[in-house]
């Protein structure tokens, strides 16, 4: 059997920006990138999301060269919280997911999603922004939250695809974003680089 060369390389390791790429019919497979995840001295939310995105792209880019694997555009992207200009990201442990749900509890916060997409011609990025309103949340719930595993990977230590979701009271913006790869932007990034999507094999 031949094997499938994929349109498309995902550089994350998330399951659900997979899933999200599944949904749309995206032929593509998994590319490791290495990226330090830390925001630079004075660097905002905005420009640190995008710089991730853009590098992580890259390093997919380069790997696939390294391992000499059939070409295609990389995709990137970087997902993060933030409120009172505080970035939200992955928790370090159960007090700091705990701090972070306090924080959001009752609250709107803002969900920020950059992809970039990257080959050996160009580049090209695009920014989501997501605003999440919480319902209160007691400490007995957030507590409870945690013991099941899913706050532990997730941006903002909750996910809204998942037991997170009955936190949520209202979306104003792109649901995917949220999740991880808002599916508007993608489709625009892989109309640019001429990668289709759809099992059906419709042209973007």
């Amino acid at each position: 059997m031949v094997p499938v060369i994929p349109d498309l390389y995902l550089a994350s390791q998330s399951p659900r920006r997979r899933e999200l790429l599944q949904q749309i019919g995206v032929n593509h497979a998994v590319i490791r990138a290495s990226v330090p995840e830390q925001p630079a001295s004075g660097e905002c939310a905005l420009d640190y999301v995008q710089r991730l995105a853009r590098e992580k792209a890259v390093a997919g880019f380069a790997e696939l060269q390294h391992q000499q694997l059939p070409l295609a555009p990389v995709l990137g992207a970087d997902t993060l919280g933030l409120v009172d200009g505080e970035i939200l990201e992955k928790p370090r442990d159960k007090a700091h997911a705990h701090a972070m749900l306090r924080q959001l509890s009752g609250r709107t916060h803002e969900v920020i999603t950059a992809i970039a997409l990257h080959d050996q011609a160009h580049q090209a990025h695009r920014l989501s922004i997501t605003r999440v309103t919480f319902r209160e949340l007691s400490d007995a719930e957030i507590d409870a939250y945690w013991k099941t595993g899913e706050p532990q990977d997730k941006a903002g230590g909750y996910g809204i695809q998942g037991l997170g979701a009955v936190f949520v009271k209202e979306i104003h913006g792109s649901y995917s974003c949220v999740v991880g790869l808002p599916i508007e932007a993608t489709c625009e990034l892989l109309r640019e680089f001429n990668v289709p999507w759809w099992s059906a094999g419709v042209d973007a």
